[in-house]
């Protein structure tokens, strides 16, 4: 696939400290950008990053088809550059595609294009520790109409921003009982712009009461859980390891998820994929079983749970004395910075 380069005349890295970096502020030098127009992709080019130039009549701005993916590049001990599951990400955005009524977007500039746009950039990647250079595919509709249909253009493009840790301490979440994310036959499978725009009430209601996130649970009985803010989702209770299950197309399909997975069942553990409700929880930790909850996300990583709230009654957690879900995460960072064997091949070098 022919991408046209255009190269910045001057960087600004020099001007950016790296080791202490906040999520998703920073953005590097370039970014791809590519139309679909007349029923193909056209003017591929990467290019200096910079702002659009759009009409305020584009579809996306007011019947909201737009989906995006996350992905993170790492460097590792010896300064070798690779990208985490990209593979996986790809094939869920074009699921998210095909759900919002948009074009599938080759594997060729997807891949190739997000490959040769980090290494332009690839010292803008941090290689300090819970550090990463975020990855953010994204697509939306560009017919300059008002009218509710599919849009006939769109505009697909990459944009990288160099970050730190999204969260820095362990997180107090609210169960919301009142407002849902998703049902069975919507697009909580998808990762479309509106699923975040739509949770965005419920989780400034929870932090005005001093919680970090919301947990999702079920639209009809309002206590099986389904994700925790823009996270998956795992209890361990005992020797066993319970995350809700993906058949009712309520939850995304979270890479991190898939990959936390298999670690888990590499250190011998029964991963349980099925509905859980807070009263099993409940039980579990008013008999005084050990449990460990945490989330999982391209941005979060592993993020561990102190506390949950449902309705007036606080399970807070000895995260001090965990054990499996630090050695999950130190495990997947391991394999992301070089230091543990890429047996799964998950690596995919620039």
């Amino acid at each position: 696939m022919d991408i046209k380069i255009n190269k910045t005349e001057s960087s600004k890295l020099v001007e950016t400290n790296l080791e202490n970096i906040p999520f998703g502020r920073f953005f590097t030098d370039h970014m791809l950008e590519a139309d679909y127009e007349n029923g193909e992709w056209k003017n591929i080019e990467i290019k200096p990053y910079q702002p659009l130039v759009i009409s305020p009549s584009i579809a996306a701005l007011h019947y909201g088809q737009a989906i995006f993916e996350g992905i993170k590049a790492y460097k590792t001990t010896d300064g070798e550059a690779f990208i985490f599951r990209p593979q996986d990400n790809f094939k869920r955005f074009n699921i998210s595609a095909e759900r919002m009524q948009m074009p599938q977007v080759p594997e060729e500039l997807f891949m190739d294009g997000m490959r040769k746009l980090i290494a332009i950039d690839k010292n803008w990647i941090p290689q300090y520790k819970n550090h990463s250079l975020y990855i953010r595919p994204f697509m939306f509709s560009t017919d300059e109409l008002i009218g509710v249909r599919p849009s006939d253009g769109y505009k697909f493009m990459v944009i990288l921003s160099p970050t730190g840790p999204y969260y820095t301490e362990h997180l107090r979440i609210y169960v919301e009982e009142k407002y849902v994310r998703a049902v069975s036959g919507g697009i909580g499978f998808a990762k479309a712009a509106g699923n975040y725009g739509a949770a965005m009430y419920a989780t400034s209601k929870a932090k005005k009461m001093g919680f970090d996130q919301v947990l999702w649970t079920d639209p009809f009985e309002h206590k099986y859980v389904q994700e925790c803010g823009a996270m998956n989702i795992f209890f361990m209770i005992d020797k066993k390891v319970i995350t809700p299950d993906l058949s009712h197309g309520t939850i995304l399909d979270g890479v991190t998820r898939q990959s936390a997975i298999t670690l888990l069942n590499e250190m011998g553990l029964e991963v349980e994929e099925r509905p859980l409700s807070m009263d099993e929880i409940i039980d579990a930790y008013k008999q005084g079983k050990h449990i460990e909850v945490f989330g999982t996300g391209t941005a979060v990583t592993i993020s561990i749970i102190k506390e949950l709230m449902y309705k007036d009654f606080s399970m807070q957690f000895d995260v001090d004395n965990w054990k499996t879900a630090p050695l999950l995460k130190s495990w997947l960072n391991d394999i992301r910075e070089g230091k543990r064997e890429d047996k799964y091949n998950w690596m995919w070098k620039i």
